[in-house]
């Protein structure tokens, strides 16, 4: 590890791992919400002519990716509140056109390469300058503030945004903003994971972080911690077997995504088993079952075969002689409201 940390570049690309790692899944969560888990393919496309364009035109391909994958993430909002055409056409139409563009400008220029093409497509961390890295910064530094600023309102307008506009809030407003975002991300993101893999970062770590979470705050937190451990892991591993930055982060996404998936399983299966245990009954427990009623923590347990068992609305609760916290939340028993937001 310490081989590793010596080299210049390699310090470069772990803070931009780091950077990207935090942001994309902040970002994400609210699109999965919104059910838009693919705008950052299409933004991603469109960032691809703005690469085209700065190759072309000799100037800062991040600052022309930037320019179009904000207009473009500008214009499907505005394309989707005009209700001319569905979100999935303008989804459709933006994907191809993006990268229809990008294409024919890019076999225009002299200046790029293949291999470059490639760097964009996939990722190649290990080129980023000192400028990139100033840059990214900056523009991650924007996308993590306004994001969990306004993560309340993101919530609401995602979570009903009929709701929210009868509640006066400014729904297009918010909906531009988050996109923005979205498009920001993207190029944030473009030289680490590359403009085709960004989405999986997106949205995986949510993914994971909702099998594991109790509220959407810290299905945000546990996102961004998945996130930042991808990235930052993809980055060594791929510096080590000498293979592709993006393609690296995001396998690794997908392997803790399918780990967790297993573990939450089996842990769902053993209180499965143990609630099964302790709902067979061939009567109710009360004053008069003949078992033991024991005080615990605001309730009553009633001891049966060496067994504590709580009431809980129509079965009982297995307590095995542990104590639970008082009023702790099943999982089942969540609310998708402003208080889940928190």
């Amino acid at each position: 590890m310490s081989d590793l940390l010596s080299l210049d570049f390699m310090r470069q690309a772990l803070v931009a791992a780091v950077l990207v790692g935090l942001a994309a899944p902040l970002v994400g969560a609210f699109l999965v919400q919104r059910r838009m888990s693919l705008i950052g393919d299409g933004i991603g496309h469109v960032a691809l002519a703005g690469v085209a364009i700065g190759i072309l035109t000799g100037s800062m391909p991040v600052f022309t990716a930037l320019v179009a994958a904000v207009a473009a993430a500008v214009g499907v909002e505005l394309i989707r509140a005009a209700g001319r055409t569905s979100g999935d056409i303008a989804l459709a139409v933006m994907f191809y056109g993006g990268i229809a563009l990008g294409v024919v400008l890019i076999s225009k220029s002299s200046a790029t390469s293949p291999g470059n093409l490639t760097g964009y497509l996939f990722g190649a961390i290990l080129t980023t300058s000192r400028t990139d890295i100033a840059v990214f910064a900056a523009l991650a530094v924007v996308v993590v503030a306004v994001t969990w600023s306004l993560r309340h309102r993101f919530f609401a307008v995602a979570n009903d945004e009929e709701f929210a506009r009868a509640a006066g809030m400014p729904v297009m407003g918010y909906n531009i903003a988050l996109s923005v975002l979205t498009a920001v991300t993207v190029v944030v993101s473009m030289r680490v994971v590359g403009l085709l893999l960004i989405t999986a970062l997106m949205i995986i770590p949510n993914a994971t972080a909702q099998l594991v979470a109790r509220s959407f705050r810290s299905s945000l937190l546990a996102a961004s911690v998945i996130g930042i451990l991808s990235s930052v892991g993809g980055v060594v591993v791929s510096f080590y077997a000498e293979t592709p930055s993006g393609g690296t982060i995001v396998l690794l996404a997908i392997a803790t995504f399918l780990v967790t998936s297993v573990l939450a399983g089996v842990v769902t299966r053993a209180r499965r088993a143990a609630h099964e245990r302790a709902e067979r009954h061939d009567h109710e427990h009360g004053p008069t079952c003949g078992h033991p009623a024991i005080e615990h923590d605001g309730h009553v347990d009633y001891l049966h075969d060496g067994h504590r068992h709580a009431p809980h609305r129509d079965h009982y609760d297995e307590h095995d002689g542990h104590a639970h916290e008082s009023g702790a939340e099943r999982p089942g028993d969540q609310q998708p409201t402003e208080e889940v937001a928190r």
